[in-house]
């Protein structure tokens, strides 16, 4: 049977990164979601065995709730985003993914060719929107509210090309920091003016790069504390100086980085990706379980995509088992739920979540 939920979406999160108990394990969609292919798979599923939509079954068991200002700037185009980065959807067979098109910054040669780059203002959102958005949010049942998406490399990467990108580290660093550096500029405006509108109904902020790859770290650690790290810095000290935690996303292999990482100032590790080589919840629970709290977990690139409703459960415990100890995780997919995942398999996950808590 379902314990009794005597504690709401906020008190449960907040409690969990105190290291403090809770009345279940608190759960999170943080940069993940449903695929629409799998979404439609779920909602079929739970019509016929639950007269229930998505919404209304997950509606009681997602803690955390995201929420943005209103964008005021310069229209733009069809695939278009603020960077001037453009994308068109490419399909994989039942759906689609928005696939990068256009990097505007390519052809960059040197500092002085970004200048006749549009740039985007921190002054193109309408921030007065944002108490009401969260009200809205927590009439319907309180919830921990994030923001977002500081994603410094991504960001500059998906303007630059991702090789391009790692070559200018190697032979035009002046390029690639000059880069970074209008990014992060950005960034820092952005959650300045976001937490300060919001007068304290916020308390994640959410900041990625995806450092890791199945294998391993996708650049060396001196290129990452060179180029990266110094920029994250800068704006998790901001977010800080704000009152709210950061929650950092990466995926893959990244054990040898998580010292790293804490030194550059997060708060919560986000992703968990479990199948990549040499991440383990032990490890992380025991080398950093009292400095870092932690995100996800939940294998989509294996697991959720068995055909093993009870693979999922037992998954969904260890974990609970694992890094729930004492406080300091909130359970959630490592990343969306892909296509072809069964809806039994999503089931299980958030069932699981909502019944076992062996603490």
């Amino acid at each position: 049977m379902p314990r009794k939920e005597s504690l709401s979406g906020r008190e449960r999160v907040l409690l969990a990164l105190e290291h403090r108990e809770t009345d279940r394990i608190p759960v999170a969609m943080v940069c993940a979601g449903i695929n629409p292919p799998a979404r439609r798979g779920l909602e079929h599923y739970l019509k016929h065995e639950r007269d229930l939509d998505v919404n209304a079954y997950l509606a009681p068991l997602i803690d955390i709730q995201s929420v943005a200002p209103a964008y005021t700037g310069p229209r733009l185009a069809p695939g278009e985003d603020i960077w001037g980065v453009c994308r068109q959807p490419v399909s994989y067979g039942p759906g689609t993914y928005n696939e990068i098109s256009h990097y505007p910054l390519a052809d960059a040669q040197s500092v002085d060719d970004l200048k006749r780059h549009r740039w985007p203002s921190p002054d193109g959102y309408d921030y007065t929107v944002l108490p009401e958005r969260i009200a809205a949010i927590q009439a319907r049942g309180e919830r921990c509210i994030m923001v977002a998406n500081g994603n410094i490399f991504e960001t500059a990467w998906y303007m630059r090309g991702f090789e391009r990108m790692c070559v200018d580290f190697m032979l035009h660093p002046d390029l690639a920091h000059a880069i970074l550096e209008r990014v992060t500029t950005f960034y820092i405006a952005y959650f300045k003016h976001m937490l300060r509108a919001a007068k304290g109904g916020v308390d994640l902020a959410f900041t990625a790069d995806d450092i890791g790859g199945q294998t391993g770290l996708l650049m060396s650690l001196p290129m990452w504390e060179t180029f990266l790290k110094p920029y994250h810095i800068r704006l998790n000290r901001a977010i800080h100086d704000c009152g709210v935690r950061v929650i950092y996303h990466s995926d893959g292999a990244i054990m040898a980085a998580v010292d790293g990482l804490i030194d550059m100032g997060i708060d919560i590790l986000q992703a968990l990706q479990f199948s990549a080589a040499g991440m383990d919840p032990a490890a992380l629970k025991q080398t950093y379980g009292n400095r870092l709290r932690f995100e996800g977990g939940v294998s989509v690139q294996t697991t959720m995509l068995s055909n093993d409703p009870e693979a999922v459960r037992q998954e969904v415990q260890d974990l609970i088992r694992t890094l729930g100890q004492n406080g300091g995780y909130i359970l959630g997919p490592s990343h969306a739920i892909q296509a072809g995942t069964p809806p039994e398999n999503i089931v299980a996950l958030f069932d699981t979540a909502r019944d076992f808590y062996p603490f």
